[in-house]
């Protein structure tokens, strides 16, 4: 599908799409560049955003070198959380506006990104982070106008958040995920040197790629484009960035699934195959600007829910002293109940997708779409050790009841969703995910 006339047009429904990424620079050597780039932006004081742990890896100071190379001045913050809450983005805010920067440069996952989005738009923007959330959790204000420029440059290959306009954090008081999103947030360029990953643990590498898997797959299967209502009367310009399934996200979401497929179990089992992970990086790049475009739907509304109330799990390779279900397993044990129970919505975009991750559908018809499909997933969770389900991240039956509750106010995903999705049908998905084989 190439061309928006392949989308069925109806009328009342939308008929046009936009395309929106950031300037993308990718390769090996690519942090060097850093530098030079930022201060091509207009950037003279930078503020440099990281966290700890990458702050003692080399990439830090090859980044660090470049901007003062550059001739800038660096004011550094390194006290990003491992998943971003309301309390520790407020720390963030604080420093952004203490430190009168004109620029932003973020070196590290997405919750170093995202924290560095939010920085930027509280301090350029002084106002509540609550008045720039989604509602009904927050006031859905937006964000008012321009940012600083922001370099990102990121050290995993999942969370495509360089590329995006989308932060997400933990509302404490929820117990659940939420976020901003707005197409001013996404990152003035993305600085992305596949290098970085030659560093991660195994557990990052499989939670990552996972968080790209699925933001590949439910960008490709979310509703249609042409199945949103005309934005009239709204402005044309107010179109959101979850527009749904269109042509353009359609030729990422495709190419990202084939890498996952082929080399997804390599990234992770072998830290020396640095084909492998080059292709992950690349991949996860894919899918963001994808889903940039797209959207995804109800496997990250789901863990939103799952990440938001963990009790006491903890993942190898993740700092052990807090609870903590990273991202892609968090997205990732509710894929296979999701994509079983909607691929008879598209049955042939869900058995493509299964082709192209590397499952045999030969012979396999509309009615076997849902099994193929959650099949293989859930044999590449498998192989990269993935917790199996919900039951392997430290929920049970019993907590079901409060995992729909976190879950039902995410809109802006499940109604992105290519079925409804009412609170009675996430019962049903979050008792499916119990487990996944």
């Amino acid at each position: 599908m190439s061309c928006p006339h392949l989308y069925a047009l109806e009328a009342g429904f939308e008929s046009a799409f936009t395309v929106d990424a950031s300037r993308v620079t990718f390769g090996p050597g690519a942090l060097g560049e850093v530098g030079d780039r930022a201060r091509a932006l207009g950037v003279r004081r930078v503020a440099l955003i990281t966290d700890r742990r990458l702050r003692a890896l080399p990439w830090f100071a090859e980044v660090d070198a470049a901007l003062r190379a550059a001739g800038l001045d660096v004011a550094l913050f390194d006290e990003v959380a491992i998943e971003p809450t309301d309390a520790s983005l407020e720390l963030a805010v604080r420093f952004a506006r203490d430190a009168g920067v004109d620029g932003y440069v973020s070196l590290g996952g997405g919750s170093v990104i995202d924290t560095c989005k939010v920085a930027n738009l509280l301090a350029t923007h002084p106002g509540a982070l609550l008045d720039h959330v989604n509602a009904p959790i927050g006031r859905g204000l937006g964000v008012p106008g321009p940012l600083a420029p922001h370099v990102a440059c990121p050290t995993t290959s999942g969370t495509g958040s360089e590329v995006t306009g989308i932060a997400i954090f933990d509302l404490l008081a929820l117990h659940a995920k939420t976020g901003i999103v707005s197409p001013r947030l996404r990152p003035t360029e993305a600085v992305v040197d596949p290098r970085c990953t030659a560093t991660l643990p195994a557990a990052v590498v499989a939670a990552s790629g996972l968080d790209v898997l699925c933001h590949a797959l439910e960008s490709y299967t979310a509703r249609p484009f042409t199945r949103r209502p005309s934005p009239s009367p709204s402005p044309a310009i107010a179109r959101p960035m979850s527009q749904g399934a269109n042509p353009w996200s359609d030729l990422g979401c495709r190419e990202a699934l084939r890498l996952l497929g082929v080399y997804l179990v390599r990234a992770v089992t072998d830290a020396a195959d640095a084909e492998a992970r080059d292709q992950l990086m690349w991949a996860a790049t894919l899918a963001g600007i994808a889903f940039g475009n797209a959207g995804v739907h109800a496997p990250h509304a789901m863990a939103y829910a799952v990440a938001g109330r963990v009790r006491d799990y903890r993942a190898a390779g993740y700092p052990a002293e807090t609870a903590l279900v990273p991202h892609g397993f968090a997205v990732a044990v509710n894929a296979p109940a999701v994509f079983r129970r909607f691929a008879a919505t598209s049955p042939a975009r869900h058995l493509e997708a299964a082709a192209l991750l590397g499952a045999d559908v030969a012979g396999a018809g509309a009615a076997d779409a849902g099994e193929r499909i959650a099949a293989a997933v859930a044999g590449l969770m498998r192989a990269v050790a993935t917790p199996n389900g919900l039951v392997g991240v430290g929920y049970t039956a019993a907590d079901i009841p409060a995992l729909v509750a976190g879950a039902a106010p995410q809109r802006r995903l499940l109604d992105n969703a290519p079925l409804a999705v009412t609170p009675p049908v996430l019962d049903a998905l979050f008792h499916d995910a119990l487990t996944c084989w």
